[in-house]
Order: C-alpha cells, then structure tokens, then sequence
C-alpha cells in the first residue's frame, strides 16, 4: 500500500432509512482506516433532490452512533473538507464541468425529455432496445458537438435548459486493478455518455463523486459492488482532471438467506426480520422494524455484518470491535454474494448476551421496562435464565414466573405427565421441603435424590411434575436453584396453589 495518508469515505444518499448493507459499507470503512491510522469520514451525497427524504441524514447519524462506528469528520462532527452534504457545496461543481467542456471532454446537450423519449421509441421500432446517448448517436443529438458554436452560444445566452454530458472517447479499453476483484477492464464502446450536470444546476452523483473524493483527499474507495459499473467513469473522470485515482474495492453484495437475489429493504418484515439498524417510520406512517429495537446488541449486530463478506482466515467468529480492527484486511473480503442467515445473526446475540454480567442485564431491563424490583434479585433471575434467552426481554416473559407466582399452567403437558400416583409424590416432596434446614440449591438437590431413591423411582416422575406446581411450564432452569431463589415459604405457598390448579385442569379433562 502507498505512504498516502488512509482517508475513506461513508457516502450515503438520504433517500431513506440506511440497510444493513450499508452498515456493513461503514463498518468496513471504518476498520480500514482504523487498522492503518487513517480517517474515515461520511459524506451525504443529495444531489438528486427529487428523492430527498426528510429525517434520513439524521437516521443515518444515529445508526452508525448506535452501531458504535462513528467517523470523525461529518456533518455536525466538524474537519477541514466540509461542507460534508453536497448540496451545501453546490457552487464548486459547476467549474469543474466547465472546464471539462471547454478542454473537449464533455459537452452541452440541449435535448429535451420528449426528444430522448423519441429517440428510444425510434431504436425500440428498429429492434434496438437498449438506446442509448452514447459515441456513436450523439451525432444526431442536439448537442454542442453538432450544433454551431453561434447557435451554442445563444441557447446558452437564452438560458436554453441543458445538460453537460461525458464524451466518451470511442473504442478504448479503461483498466483499473480492485483491491477484491483484480484486474478489471471495460471498453468504452460500451459505455454510455453519462450527464455531469444537470439542468437544475446540481451536479449528478458521477461528477460530484469524483470531485469530493479529489478535494477531501481520499485515499480508498470502498463502496458496494453495486457501483462497479461506474467505476470505468470514474476513473476516466480522474484522468481528464488530471488528478490521482484513489485505490477501488467493491464489496460483495448481501443475498437473502435462500441466496437468490440481493437482501432488499423490503425483504426483512415480509421473511420475518430487521434489515434497518434501527427503527424507521415512513411519512406514511408504515414502520420498519430496526435490531436496535428488536433487542439485539449492537456488538453482536456489527460482529454478525463483519462475517458477511470478509472472513480471518480462523475458526474465531466472536470478535470485539478492536480484535475486528487488528483481524480485518480487504484481501480477505470475498468476491462472491454472503448470504444473510438470521439463525447465525440471533447465535450471535445469543453469545453476547451471556458474556454479559447478570448485574448488567438486570439494569438494561430496569431501565427497559422502568421496572421497580430489587436489582440484586433480579440479576440473580437473569443469571439463572440468561443461557436459556436469546434477548434480554427474554429473560422477563419466560421467566416471568420468577417475579411473580404464575397464573397460567401448561394444560397440555399435565395432561401428559401427570400419573394417578404424582399428586402424592407431591404431597412428600412438599413435606419434606417444608423439614429442610438448609434451603440452598445443594441441600435441596441432595435432598431430592434421596427421597427419588427411597420411593425407587425416576427422576422424571417427580422433577417435571415438580417444575409444572411451582412454575406452570414444562422446561426452564434448573430447578433446585430455583427453588433456593424462591425460598421455603414462596415454594410451599405455590405447591399448594399449583396442585389445586393442576387438579381443577384435570377435572376438566375427565369431564
């Protein structure tokens, strides 16, 4: 690599919420420029006006604030390249097209929509489908190329609306190496003349892309493979400037899990989950649901992006965001599609959730759910149902029965487990309980054993039956520490209960 300082860029558009996709675009920009000291920076790019969508720059800066991804050079975040929103730097872009025109590299196109409309219908007629506004039709366009330069010149006086449009030089081959692709060539011929600038006076993305990547000094273009198709533009945009290219890597795109087509915006609520970093309400007030607020971590969300595309080379798959800095490299950023598996991205929330402390899940919740419990009681729920939860919210609905007695019992199991002769293994066990000195999770666990081998009988005869009086539900954690954390009086209080819930649901089934 050169001795160029690292600066990279986050370039996205405010035409609405920001994808998964595009986290992963930011999150890999911001683990090339932190593993070589350099700068990642973001850059709103709204030169198309028409898609603007109010609230999402905000969105955008508050995602990446919550992914824990934040650059250091931005809009409201200060640095010597602004303005970072392109409409805010309007003025300089038109220079640059000018001189593009008078050095012969780009012209004025004066054609109107309806000309374009009728150009396309004439190819379609004559079976050319794909018309396009390139080397070989401009020739009979409406263009500064063909028209006088008088005639030019009192269409541009007239304030005649117009285009500049790239001319694209015929028949030569642009090369230009990617640092995930290699070697990529595209010949001109096949390369349409694209507009530079528009005539509402912005510049299109193509232009000022090239023009802000130049002025704020960018070192790497890491971007979507879906901006491969631009790149020969790009780069000979660079040349007629004159100017260094900055080096290009293209990221694999993301598929939807059954790998058939791109994971669209769409995709997420209709297959069953997030696509949006965040929570996002359209102005039509439809809602796309975020990982934020569907509970996952944002250090499992971001661990999860990372493996989609790039892998270490390892068997390691957990990572902190600083073993992601010294592990990352572009090299080892895969070519092919990563397909999304929402099983793996909960797996990995899974893993984050338990290496969490028990006092740390329970001040979540609290301030989640504005509860009023005793922490300390509550971090020890949190300890005995966290290897069982997949989010936090987990830990409160399915072991709800821990903060209060339960009201409802799982009718089905008991119909299934419940013999003639449990209700008096219940009644022992109860008593016995009720003898027990020491009420820790050991002394009731040997205790248990021991009355299971004086009435020479399984374990399943009395645990589940056991686990149904005292809980309401068939599976849990383990019982012996649930019941120490209950204590002896909750314990005998809720077998009484549960045993005469259990009976009335057993009376119903025989009537």
């Amino acid at each position: 690599m050169s001795t160029t300082p690292v600066r990279v860029r986050f370039a996205p558009s405010p035409t609405g919420p920001l994808h998964m996709g595009g986290v992963r675009t930011a999150l890999y920009n911001y683990l090339f420029a932190k593993k070589h000291n350099g700068t990642f920076l973001i850059r709103i790019e709204d030169t198309d006006q028409t898609r603007f969508v109010p609230g999402a720059q905000e969105y955008i800066m508050d995602a990446l604030a919550w992914c824990g991804i934040m650059p250091t050079e931005g809009p409201g975040l200060g640095g010597d390249f602004g303005p970072y929103v392109q409409s805010a730097r309007k003025e300089m872009y038109r220079p640059y097209a000018e001189q593009l025109v008078a050095e012969d590299k780009a012209y004025y196109a004066f054609d109107s929509a309806e000309d374009l409309d009728r150009m396309r219908d004439q190819a379609k007629n004559m079976g050319m489908p794909n018309w396009q506004y390139n080397s070989v039709t401009r020739g009979s366009m409406r263009n500064s190329l063909t028209l006088p330069q008088s005639e030019v010149e009192q269409l541009l006086a007239a304030n005649e609306p117009y285009v500049i449009r790239m001319k694209m030089p015929r028949n030569q081959d642009v090369r230009f190496h990617d640092l995930i692709r290699g070697w990529v060539v595209v010949n001109t011929n096949n390369l349409d003349d694209k507009v530079l600038f528009k005539s509402d006076g912005m510049p299109t993305y193509h232009l000022a892309n090239i023009v802000d990547d130049h002025t704020m000094a960018i070192s790497h273009v890491i971007r979507g493979e879906e901006w491969l198709p631009s790149a020969p533009l790009h780069i000979l945009l660079y040349q007629a400037f004159g100017w260094e290219c900055p080096e290009f890597a293209h990221l694999p795109l993301l598929l939807r899990p059954d790998g058939n087509g791109k994971l669209s915006k769409r995709d997420g609520d209709r297959l069953g989950f997030p696509v949006f970093p965040t929570n996002w309400t359209t102005a039509e007030g439809e809602l796309y649901s975020g990982y934020r607020e569907n509970g996952y971590l944002p250090a499992a969300f971001i661990n999860m992006l990372a493996l989609l595309g790039w892998n270490p080379g390892t068997t390691q798959e957990i990572f902190t965001l600083e073993e992601l800095v010294d592990a990352f490299s572009l090299e080892r950023v895969s070519k092919a599609g990563a397909k999304f598996d929402p099983n793996k991205t909960k797996w990995f929330q899974q893993q984050y959730l338990r290496a969490l402390t028990d006092e740390q899940i329970a001040q979540t919740l609290i301030s989640q759910n504005n509860l009023n419990v005793d922490p300390s009681r509550l971090a020890i729920i949190c300890g005995l149902m966290k290897e069982r939860a997949t989010f936090a919210q987990d830990i409160l609905q399915e072991g709800a029965y821990l903060l209060a007695e339960p009201s409802t019992f799982d009718a089905e199991t008991i119909r299934k487990k419940w013999k003639p002769e449990t209700t008096a293994f219940m009644q022992e066990w109860k008593q016995i309980l009720t003898d027990l000195a020491d009420f820790s999770a050991a002394s009731i666990e040997s205790a248990f054993k021991a009355f299971l081998e004086a009435k020479q009988v399984g374990i399943g005869a009395v645990l589940l039956p056991y686990r149904l009086t005292l809980t309401g539900v068939g599976a849990g954690p383990g019982m012996f520490d649930v019941t120490a954390f209950l204590g002896k009086a909750e314990v005998i209080k809720r077998m009484d209960q549960g045993m005469n819930a259990i009976e009335q649901i057993l009376n119903e089934t025989s009537n």
